[in-house]
């Protein structure tokens, strides 16, 4: 669909790294607070619960994407 309107890979990869920092930068300035005690815990963690953390959503993204990418 989006070849169908003119839309370049590049505009597409570019709207959406957009609205990635958008809705990473939401928590931070709705709610400082829980954003550091998030951090915080993240912190805490290992490196085994990060890892595992990260390819939770890369593998939750990747999924997505094969849904709705036509």
């Amino acid at each position: 669909m989006p070849a169908e309107v003119g839309v370049s890979m590049s505009d597409l990869l570019l709207s959406a790294l957009a609205l990635m920092l958008v809705v990473e930068g939401l928590l931070p300035f709705i709610n400082p607070v829980m954003w550091r005690q998030v951090f915080a815990r993240v912190l805490a963690m290992t490196d085994g619960q990060i890892r595992f953390i990260g390819l939770s959503s890369i593998l939750a993204g990747s999924l997505l994407l094969y849904l709705v990418w036509p």
